[in-house]
């Protein structure tokens, strides 16, 4: 069996960018009702010399859609980091990806199979076909920081559960007959 590159990013990315989002809905029932500022709770950090919650959450969606349109342009960077993002903007954000990977047609995304571009950060600049970078660079990054962003929310109280986390697989469906 072979895997597509539409499969390796635009599914995965489906399978976790809804998760982080429906875990920012549970965040948002949560912590109103106890009275939490949301966007003050963006600025927590699992430690001091990490980024907050909300960059954790910012780079969810920028690992996802942002990397099919940095295929199609043959170079990828830092995403752009608006610290003034609201929890509400944020949201918006991540469904706005959510939206955009939806609406991405396999075909398309897989015709930049084999297609070379770079990872860019000043000086730096690691060449990659599509497929490696979606496999050794994108994935990780996407995973790390939904991660991230659920570990935040689970320290501060957010009853949350490994389902949670994984979102929609991708099982096969039985035939009802």
């Amino acid at each position: 069996m072979s895997i597509s590159l539409y499969d390796a990013s635009v599914a995965s990315y489906l399978q976790i960018v809804p998760a982080v989002s429906a875990v920012m809905g549970k965040a948002a029932d949560h912590f109103t009702a106890q009275g939490t500022d949301l966007d003050q709770l963006l600025e927590t950090r699992l430690h001091p010399d990490m980024l907050p919650l909300r960059f954790q959450l910012l780079s969810v969606a920028h690992h996802s859609i942002d990397v099919i349109d940095a295929i199609r342009g043959g170079v990828f960077g830092p995403g752009t980091y608006d610290a003034t993002l609201s929890f509400a903007g944020v949201q918006q954000r991540l469904e706005t990806a959510r939206a955009d990977l939806a609406a991405l047609n396999a075909d398309e995304v897989n015709k930049l199979s084999g297609k070379q571009m770079a990872f860019v950060m000043g000086q730096l600049n690691l060449p990659f076909t599509a497929e490696n970078f979606v496999l050794s660079f994108s994935l990780p990054n996407l995973y790390f920081h939904a991660a991230t962003a659920y570990d935040i929310l689970r320290e501060q109280g957010l009853p949350l559960g490994k389902q949670d986390f994984l979102g929609k697989l991708r099982i096969i469906r039985q035939s009802k007959g």
